[in-house]
C-alpha cells in the first residue's frame, strides 16, 4: 500500500526553522525516523520510506509554498497513490501554536498552499495535518509572522508536537483516518 505524504514549507536556508516551514519539520524528523534520506527529484526533496509494509513516498516540494500542487499533483500521479492515500503536512494560523488536528477533507482555511493542491488535485477530499502556529501578530503583519521564526520560549513545544505529528502519520497508514483523528485531534 502506497501513500504520499506533502510536508510543506519554502526552500532556502532563510526559510529554516520558520513557522511556515513546520511540515518540512515533520518531515526530517520522519525521515530521521525512519532512516531515510531526500535527494532532489522534480518539482521535490523527495525520499520513499517503508513502514509496517506501506511505502510512504514523502516530498518537500521546491516549487515554494503557492506553488505546492504542482509537487503533490505530480509525485501522487507519479507512484499512482489516490487521493485517501494523501496526506499533506502544513502550518494553521487558525489553530493554537502547538495544536494538531487531522481533517479527512476541507478548504483551505486561507492557506496558499492548501488552496493551490486543491486547484491542482480538483477536490478537497485528501487528508491534511495542521499544526498550529497561533495568530499572535499584529494587523497587516502576518507575512512577517508566518515567515518569522519559533519564539524562544515555543522550541521545546513545537519539538514535541512535530514527534507527534510522525506519530500520527505513521498512525494513519496503519489505523487510517478515523482512528488517528480520536486518537489524537485535540490532545
Amino acid at each position: 500500500m502506497k501513500f504520499l505524504i506533502a510536508c510543506l514549507g519554502n526552500i532556502g536556508a532563510e526559510y529554516d526553522e520558520t513557522r511556515h516551514n513546520v511540515g518540512f519539520k515533520v518531515a526530517d524528523k520522519l525521515a530521521k525516523d525512519l532512516d531515510a534520506t531526500f535527494t532532489l527529484g522534480r518539482l521535490a526533496m523527495t525520499a520513499e520510506m517503508r513502514f509496517k509494509g506501506r511505502i510512504l513516498r514523502v516530498i518537500k516540494p521546491t516549487t515554494f509554498m503557492n506553488l505546492s500542487g504542482k509537487a503533490v499533483k505530480y509525485w501522487a500521479s507519479q507512484e499512482d497513490v489516490p487521493t485517501e492515500n494523501i496526506i499533506v503536512v502544513c502550518d494553521d494560523i487558525a489553530i493554537p501554536v502547538g495544536t494538531i488536528r487531522l481533517k479527512t477533507k476541507g478548504s483551505d482555511g486561507g492557506h496558499n498552499g492548501l488552496a493551490n493542491i486543491i486547484e491542482s488535485l480538483g477536490t478537497v477530499d485528501f487528508s491534511r495535518i495542521r499544526v498550529g502556529i497561533g495568530n499572535d501578530f499584529p494587523k497587516g503583519r502576518q507575512i512577517d509572522y508566518v515567515l518569522g521564526k519559533w519564539k524562544p520560549s515555543e522550541i521545546d513545544m513545537i519539538e514535541q508536537k512535530t514527534d507527534i505529528a510522525v506519530e500520527m502519520i505513521k498512525s494513519f497508514v496503519t489505523q487510517g483516518a478515523q482512528m488517528t483523528m480520536s486518537q489524537y485531534n485535540n490532545k
